[in-house]
Protein backbone atom coordinates (compact mmCIF):
# COMPACT_ATOMS: atom_id res chain seq x y z
CA UNK A 1 0.00 0.00 0.00
CA UNK A 2 1.14 3.01 -0.70
CA UNK A 3 1.00 7.23 0.24
CA UNK A 4 -2.04 8.99 -1.21
CA UNK A 5 -0.53 10.97 -3.96
CA UNK A 6 -2.27 14.47 -3.09
CA UNK A 7 -0.72 17.15 -0.64
CA UNK A 8 -1.50 17.12 3.32
CA UNK A 9 -4.04 19.80 4.24
CA UNK A 10 -1.63 21.86 6.78
CA UNK A 11 -4.48 22.66 8.85
CA UNK A 12 -6.05 19.58 9.53
CA UNK A 13 -4.17 18.46 12.30
CA UNK A 14 -4.56 21.81 14.06
CA UNK A 15 -8.55 21.36 13.68
CA UNK A 16 -8.41 17.53 15.22
CA UNK A 17 -6.62 18.73 18.38
CA UNK A 18 -8.88 21.88 18.96
CA UNK A 19 -12.02 19.87 18.39
CA UNK A 20 -10.76 17.65 20.37
CA UNK A 21 -9.91 20.55 23.71
CA UNK A 22 -13.29 21.45 22.95
CA UNK A 23 -14.28 17.67 24.02
CA UNK A 24 -16.19 17.01 21.11
CA UNK A 25 -14.59 13.89 19.44
CA UNK A 26 -14.65 9.98 21.07
CA UNK A 27 -10.68 9.94 20.78
CA UNK A 28 -10.61 8.49 16.67
CA UNK A 29 -10.44 11.55 13.87
CA UNK A 30 -13.32 13.10 13.09
CA UNK A 31 -15.05 15.69 9.96
CA UNK A 32 -14.99 19.30 10.61
CA UNK A 33 -18.51 19.86 10.87
CA UNK A 34 -18.52 23.02 8.54
CA UNK A 35 -21.54 25.38 7.96
CA UNK A 36 -21.77 23.95 4.10
CA UNK A 37 -21.30 20.29 5.10
CA UNK A 38 -24.10 20.46 8.17
CA UNK A 39 -26.69 22.52 5.72
CA UNK A 40 -25.75 19.69 2.85
CA UNK A 41 -26.80 17.35 5.59
CA UNK A 42 -30.25 18.99 6.11
CA UNK A 43 -31.19 20.19 3.23
CA UNK A 44 -30.82 17.15 1.51
CA UNK A 45 -34.11 16.15 3.91
CA UNK A 46 -35.98 19.51 4.33
CA UNK A 47 -35.59 19.84 8.01
CA UNK A 48 -35.41 22.90 10.02
CA UNK A 49 -32.66 23.25 11.81
CA UNK A 50 -33.92 24.62 14.82
CA UNK A 51 -37.09 22.27 15.41
CA UNK A 52 -36.77 20.06 17.92
CA UNK A 53 -36.58 16.76 17.77
CA UNK A 54 -36.59 15.50 21.43
CA UNK A 55 -35.05 15.68 25.05
CA UNK A 56 -32.12 13.55 25.81
CA UNK A 57 -30.44 12.49 28.94
CA UNK A 58 -28.44 12.45 31.14
CA UNK A 59 -28.78 15.93 30.89
CA UNK A 60 -32.16 16.58 29.09
CA UNK A 61 -31.09 18.87 26.77
CA UNK A 62 -33.57 19.76 23.83
CA UNK A 63 -31.82 17.83 20.09
CA UNK A 64 -32.88 19.67 17.66
CA UNK A 65 -32.27 18.88 13.78
CA UNK A 66 -28.81 20.56 13.31
CA UNK A 67 -27.67 18.83 16.77
CA UNK A 68 -28.03 15.74 14.98
CA UNK A 69 -26.76 17.14 11.63
CA UNK A 70 -23.07 18.67 13.41
CA UNK A 71 -22.82 14.99 14.82
CA UNK A 72 -23.83 12.60 11.77
CA UNK A 73 -21.28 15.08 10.07
CA UNK A 74 -18.32 14.82 12.85
CA UNK A 75 -19.18 10.82 12.67
CA UNK A 76 -18.75 10.73 8.77
CA UNK A 77 -21.94 9.87 7.70
CA UNK A 78 -23.51 10.88 4.61
CA UNK A 79 -26.90 12.85 3.96
CA UNK A 80 -28.61 9.65 3.38
CA UNK A 81 -28.10 8.12 6.83
CA UNK A 82 -29.31 11.23 9.18
CA UNK A 83 -33.31 9.98 9.14
CA UNK A 84 -31.53 6.62 10.56
CA UNK A 85 -30.18 8.39 13.07
CA UNK A 86 -32.74 10.37 14.04
CA UNK A 87 -34.97 7.31 14.60
CA UNK A 88 -32.24 6.05 16.87
CA UNK A 89 -32.23 9.25 18.83
CA UNK A 90 -35.98 9.31 19.45
CA UNK A 91 -35.50 5.40 20.85
CA UNK A 92 -33.47 5.90 22.79
CA UNK A 93 -35.57 8.73 24.87
CA UNK A 94 -38.00 5.83 25.75
CA UNK A 95 -38.84 5.67 29.46
CA UNK A 96 -38.41 1.55 29.58
CA UNK A 97 -35.13 1.79 27.47
CA UNK A 98 -33.58 3.90 30.80
CA UNK A 99 -30.96 5.85 29.14
CA UNK A 100 -29.94 7.51 31.90
CA UNK A 101 -29.22 4.41 33.41
CA UNK A 102 -26.90 3.23 30.65
CA UNK A 103 -25.25 6.63 30.22
CA UNK A 104 -24.08 7.44 33.71
CA UNK A 105 -23.92 3.83 34.97
CA UNK A 106 -20.21 2.29 35.83
CA UNK A 107 -20.82 -0.66 34.09
CA UNK A 108 -19.38 -0.94 29.97
CA UNK A 109 -22.79 -0.69 28.94
CA UNK A 110 -23.36 0.42 24.93
CA UNK A 111 -26.25 1.39 22.67
CA UNK A 112 -26.65 -1.20 20.04
CA UNK A 113 -28.50 -0.74 16.92
CA UNK A 114 -30.27 -2.89 14.89
CA UNK A 115 -31.86 -1.78 11.42
CA UNK A 116 -34.67 -3.49 9.75
CA UNK A 117 -36.79 -2.45 6.41
CA UNK A 118 -35.69 -1.31 2.53
CA UNK A 119 -33.48 1.43 3.96
CA UNK A 120 -30.96 -1.14 4.46
CA UNK A 121 -30.27 -1.54 0.85
CA UNK A 122 -31.35 2.00 0.68
CA UNK A 123 -28.32 3.51 2.50
CA UNK A 124 -25.99 0.27 1.25
CA UNK A 125 -25.57 -0.99 5.35
CA UNK A 126 -24.02 -4.50 5.91
CA UNK A 127 -25.97 -7.34 6.64
CA UNK A 128 -23.39 -9.76 5.78
CA UNK A 129 -19.93 -10.80 6.55
CA UNK A 130 -18.59 -8.81 9.39
CA UNK A 131 -21.75 -7.50 10.16
CA UNK A 132 -20.44 -6.54 14.01
CA UNK A 133 -17.04 -5.67 12.42
CA UNK A 134 -15.28 -3.27 10.30
CA UNK A 135 -15.51 -2.18 6.85
CA UNK A 136 -19.15 -0.71 6.13
CA UNK A 137 -19.35 3.27 6.33
CA UNK A 138 -23.51 3.32 6.58
CA UNK A 139 -22.61 0.58 10.04
CA UNK A 140 -19.68 2.43 11.46
CA UNK A 141 -20.91 6.19 11.09
CA UNK A 142 -25.03 5.74 12.20
CA UNK A 143 -23.52 3.68 15.32
CA UNK A 144 -20.61 6.75 16.02
CA UNK A 145 -23.19 9.14 15.82
CA UNK A 146 -25.51 8.21 17.87
CA UNK A 147 -22.46 7.66 20.69
CA UNK A 148 -21.60 11.25 19.64
CA UNK A 149 -25.24 12.79 20.76
CA UNK A 150 -25.62 11.17 23.14
CA UNK A 151 -22.24 12.42 24.37
CA UNK A 152 -22.09 16.31 22.87
CA UNK A 153 -25.88 16.80 23.25
CA UNK A 154 -27.12 14.51 26.01
CA UNK A 155 -23.97 15.14 28.16
CA UNK A 156 -22.65 11.72 28.70
CA UNK A 157 -18.70 12.57 28.71
CA UNK A 158 -16.56 9.75 29.41
CA UNK A 159 -15.05 10.22 33.30
CA UNK A 160 -17.35 12.97 33.66
CA UNK A 161 -20.93 11.75 33.15
CA UNK A 162 -20.32 8.32 31.81
CA UNK A 163 -18.86 6.63 34.69
CA UNK A 164 -18.15 3.07 32.91
CA UNK A 165 -15.09 1.72 34.96
CA UNK A 166 -13.82 -0.08 31.57
CA UNK A 167 -16.00 0.54 29.10
CA UNK A 168 -16.12 -1.61 25.73
CA UNK A 169 -15.13 -0.79 22.01
CA UNK A 170 -18.68 -1.20 21.52
CA UNK A 171 -18.78 2.51 22.98
CA UNK A 172 -17.64 3.92 19.62
CA UNK A 173 -20.35 2.30 17.18
CA UNK A 174 -22.09 -0.37 17.79
CA UNK A 175 -24.63 -0.84 14.58
CA UNK A 176 -25.65 -3.72 11.98
CA UNK A 177 -28.77 -4.84 9.73
CA UNK A 178 -30.62 -7.82 9.82
CA UNK A 179 -29.85 -10.35 6.85
CA UNK A 180 -33.62 -10.23 5.58
CA UNK A 181 -33.00 -11.39 2.49
CA UNK A 182 -31.21 -14.89 3.63
CA UNK A 183 -33.57 -15.77 6.72
CA UNK A 184 -36.21 -18.36 6.83
CA UNK A 185 -37.86 -16.55 9.20
CA UNK A 186 -39.88 -13.13 10.04
CA UNK A 187 -37.21 -10.20 10.60
CA UNK A 188 -37.07 -8.72 14.25
CA UNK A 189 -39.39 -5.66 13.47
CA UNK A 190 -42.19 -7.92 11.78
CA UNK A 191 -41.90 -9.82 14.85
CA UNK A 192 -41.87 -6.11 16.88
CA UNK A 193 -45.43 -5.16 15.07
CA UNK A 194 -44.28 -3.56 12.07
CA UNK A 195 -45.17 -4.17 8.58
CA UNK A 196 -42.15 -5.86 6.53
CA UNK A 197 -41.85 -2.50 4.11
CA UNK A 198 -41.42 -0.50 7.02
CA UNK A 199 -37.95 0.75 8.10
CA UNK A 200 -37.28 0.70 11.82
CA UNK A 201 -34.83 1.00 14.48
CA UNK A 202 -34.35 -1.00 17.62
CA UNK A 203 -32.06 0.34 20.48
CA UNK A 204 -30.77 -2.23 22.97
CA UNK A 205 -28.57 -1.16 26.05
CA UNK A 206 -25.87 -4.02 25.85
CA UNK A 207 -23.50 -5.67 28.00
CA UNK A 208 -20.55 -7.10 25.86
CA UNK A 209 -20.63 -9.82 22.59
CA UNK A 210 -19.72 -13.49 23.53
CA UNK A 211 -19.12 -15.29 20.20
CA UNK A 212 -20.79 -18.76 20.43
CA UNK A 213 -19.45 -21.37 17.97
CA UNK A 214 -21.21 -24.85 17.38
CA UNK A 215 -20.18 -26.30 14.33
CA UNK A 216 -21.00 -30.12 15.36
CA UNK A 217 -24.76 -29.76 16.29
CA UNK A 218 -27.68 -30.46 13.76
CA UNK A 219 -30.50 -31.08 16.03
CA UNK A 220 -31.76 -28.05 16.80
CA UNK A 221 -31.99 -29.07 20.87
CA UNK A 222 -28.29 -29.96 20.75
CA UNK A 223 -28.12 -26.54 19.45
CA UNK A 224 -29.73 -24.98 21.58
CA UNK A 225 -28.22 -26.09 24.51
CA UNK A 226 -25.22 -24.87 23.29
CA UNK A 227 -26.24 -21.50 23.05
CA UNK A 228 -27.81 -21.88 26.54
CA UNK A 229 -24.95 -22.75 28.38
CA UNK A 230 -23.15 -19.65 26.52
CA UNK A 231 -25.62 -17.88 28.14
CA UNK A 232 -24.89 -18.61 31.68
CA UNK A 233 -22.15 -16.61 32.56
CA UNK A 234 -22.16 -15.67 36.40
CA UNK A 235 -20.22 -12.53 35.67
CA UNK A 236 -23.52 -11.53 34.10
CA UNK A 237 -25.29 -10.97 36.95
CA UNK A 238 -25.09 -7.28 37.56
CA UNK A 239 -28.77 -6.19 39.01
CA UNK A 240 -30.15 -9.16 37.57
CA UNK A 241 -31.41 -7.90 34.40
CA UNK A 242 -28.99 -9.70 32.61
CA UNK A 243 -28.80 -13.59 34.02
CA UNK A 244 -32.45 -13.62 35.17
CA UNK A 245 -33.99 -10.89 33.31
CA UNK A 246 -33.61 -8.25 30.44
CA UNK A 247 -33.94 -9.12 26.60
CA UNK A 248 -30.52 -11.00 25.93
CA UNK A 249 -29.98 -10.75 22.45
CA UNK A 250 -29.21 -13.76 20.01
CA UNK A 251 -27.29 -13.41 16.63
CA UNK A 252 -27.70 -15.85 14.14
CA UNK A 253 -26.40 -16.39 10.82
CA UNK A 254 -28.03 -17.29 7.92
CA UNK A 255 -26.50 -21.05 7.75
CA UNK A 256 -27.76 -21.57 11.31
CA UNK A 257 -31.05 -20.26 10.91
CA UNK A 258 -31.67 -22.24 7.64
CA UNK A 259 -29.96 -25.33 9.34
CA UNK A 260 -33.14 -24.71 12.22
CA UNK A 261 -35.53 -23.73 9.57
CA UNK A 262 -35.16 -26.80 7.40
CA UNK A 263 -35.50 -29.09 10.32
CA UNK A 264 -38.76 -27.63 11.26
CA UNK A 265 -37.71 -25.15 13.91
CA UNK A 266 -39.05 -21.78 14.47
CA UNK A 267 -37.52 -18.69 16.56
CA UNK A 268 -40.45 -19.56 18.95
CA UNK A 269 -39.34 -22.61 19.22
CA UNK A 270 -35.73 -22.24 19.56
CA UNK A 271 -36.03 -19.64 22.09
CA UNK A 272 -38.30 -21.84 24.15
CA UNK A 273 -35.27 -24.86 24.08
CA UNK A 274 -32.65 -21.62 24.88
CA UNK A 275 -35.10 -20.64 27.50
CA UNK A 276 -35.17 -24.34 28.91
CA UNK A 277 -31.55 -25.14 29.42
CA UNK A 278 -30.39 -21.79 29.68
CA UNK A 279 -30.84 -22.10 33.60
CA UNK A 280 -27.76 -21.62 36.74
CA UNK A 281 -28.63 -22.98 39.77
CA UNK A 282 -28.04 -21.00 42.60
CA UNK A 283 -25.46 -23.65 44.14
CA UNK A 284 -23.20 -22.94 41.11
CA UNK A 285 -22.98 -19.02 42.57
CA UNK A 286 -21.02 -17.77 45.06
CA UNK A 287 -23.14 -17.16 48.90
CA UNK A 288 -23.20 -13.30 48.57
CA UNK A 289 -24.49 -13.54 45.26
CA UNK A 290 -26.94 -16.66 46.52
CA UNK A 291 -27.92 -13.95 48.97
CA UNK A 292 -28.28 -11.08 47.16
CA UNK A 293 -30.67 -12.79 44.17
CA UNK A 294 -32.70 -14.58 46.48
CA UNK A 295 -35.14 -11.80 47.14
CA UNK A 296 -35.72 -11.32 43.37
CA UNK A 297 -36.22 -14.88 42.57
CA UNK A 298 -37.79 -16.80 45.35
CA UNK A 299 -41.45 -16.04 46.60
CA UNK A 300 -39.98 -17.05 50.21
CA UNK A 301 -36.11 -16.56 50.62
CA UNK A 302 -36.59 -18.65 53.65
CA UNK A 303 -37.63 -22.12 51.68
CA UNK A 304 -35.13 -21.20 48.57
CA UNK A 305 -32.57 -24.21 48.12
CA UNK A 306 -29.36 -24.41 45.86
CA UNK A 307 -31.64 -26.04 43.22
CA UNK A 308 -33.23 -22.90 42.69
CA UNK A 309 -32.85 -21.80 39.60
CA UNK A 310 -31.59 -18.66 37.92
CA UNK A 311 -32.79 -18.65 33.99
CA UNK A 312 -30.82 -16.33 31.41
CA UNK A 313 -34.42 -14.42 30.80
CA UNK A 314 -37.90 -14.55 32.74
CA UNK A 315 -39.54 -15.63 29.86
CA UNK A 316 -38.71 -17.24 26.48
CA UNK A 317 -40.47 -14.11 24.98
CA UNK A 318 -37.59 -11.83 26.10
CA UNK A 319 -34.82 -13.66 24.26
CA UNK A 320 -34.34 -11.50 21.15
CA UNK A 321 -33.03 -13.44 17.73
CA UNK A 322 -31.65 -11.92 14.96
CA UNK A 323 -30.07 -13.40 11.61
CA UNK A 324 -27.19 -11.43 10.60
CA UNK A 325 -23.78 -12.17 9.16
CA UNK A 326 -22.06 -14.02 6.05
CA UNK A 327 -20.80 -17.70 5.38
CA UNK A 328 -20.26 -19.68 8.38
CA UNK A 329 -21.72 -20.61 11.50
CA UNK A 330 -19.93 -18.24 14.33
CA UNK A 331 -22.73 -17.24 16.04
CA UNK A 332 -23.13 -14.33 18.88
CA UNK A 333 -24.72 -13.59 22.43
CA UNK A 334 -25.02 -10.39 23.57
CA UNK A 335 -26.06 -10.07 27.19
CA UNK A 336 -28.18 -7.08 28.44
CA UNK A 337 -27.09 -4.14 30.33
CA UNK A 338 -27.22 -4.91 34.25
CA UNK A 339 -29.67 -2.44 34.74
CA UNK A 340 -33.36 -2.12 34.20
CA UNK A 341 -33.57 -1.89 30.35
CA UNK A 342 -36.04 -2.87 27.47
CA UNK A 343 -35.56 -2.77 23.82
CA UNK A 344 -37.37 0.06 21.53
CA UNK A 345 -38.15 0.61 17.85
CA UNK A 346 -38.74 3.69 16.14
CA UNK A 347 -39.53 4.01 12.30
CA UNK A 348 -37.16 5.54 10.28
CA UNK A 349 -38.78 8.89 9.06
CA UNK A 350 -39.93 9.29 5.40
CA UNK A 351 -38.28 12.55 5.25
CA UNK A 352 -39.20 15.43 2.92
CA UNK A 353 -36.55 15.69 0.09
CA UNK A 354 -35.75 19.70 -1.20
Amino acid sequence: MDSWPGMSDPTWEPLQDEMMARGWGDGLPIVAPTADRVERMLSRHGVAAAQVLCELAPSFAPVTWRDLAVNAVMAGCRPEYLPVVAAAVEALTAPEFNLIGIATTTGSAATALIVNGPIVRGIGMNAGANVLGPGNRANATIGRALRLVLQNVGGARPGEIDMATLGQPAKYTFCLAENESDSPWPPLHVERGFEAQDSVVTVIGSAGIVEVVDSASRDPADLARTFAHSMRIAGTLGGGAMLGGGEPLIVLPPELARMLAHAGCSKARFRQDVWRDGAMPLADLSAAVREHLLGRIAPDPGRACAETLVRVAERPDDIMIVVAGGVGVKAAYIPTWGGATRAVSRPVRALVRT
